[in-house]
């Protein structure tokens, strides 16, 4: 079974909802540049070495800037592999948002739409 393992926020003012998140929550947020932009990590739980969530059944997120591709909060869910995830996912009347992506030395991610056009998440982990 595939488990809900991270959460997306999309914000128009990353430092508005920072600001909300970090103080009503409690969210420890860290900036992280990646190729499309600002990533923040939000940690809702305390990570091991590898910035796993320490906590079994935790998980922990980030906030990114809205866009037309990830307009309203996103569930990632972890799969074994991305690339099947995405057949059984046009096979069973979705379709693929955005493919499959590499984060070097951690995995891959790819956004897809379910039949009620909702968006989520897939991950695969690279260990």
């Amino acid at each position: 079974m595939d488990r809900v393992v991270h959460f997306e926020i999309p914000a128009d003012d990353l430092d508005r909802a920072k600001a909300f998140y970090g103080s009503v929550f409690g969210w420890g947020l860290e900036d992280q540049e990646m190729a499309g932009g600002t990533y923040t990590m939000a940690r809702t739980v305390p990570t091991d070495e590898r910035q796993m969530p320490a906590e079994p059944g935790a998980i922990n997120g980030a906030l990114i800037r809205r866009s037309h591709e990830t307009p309203h909060p996103i569930l990632t869910i972890q799969v074994d592999a991305i690339d099947d995830a995405l057949a059984r996912v046009e096979a069973g009347g979705g379709r693929v948002v955005t493919p499959r992506t590499e984060v070097p030395g951690v995995g891959w991610f790819a956004y897809v739409e379910d039949p009620e056009g909702n968006t989520l998440g897939l991950w695969e982990r690279a260990f």
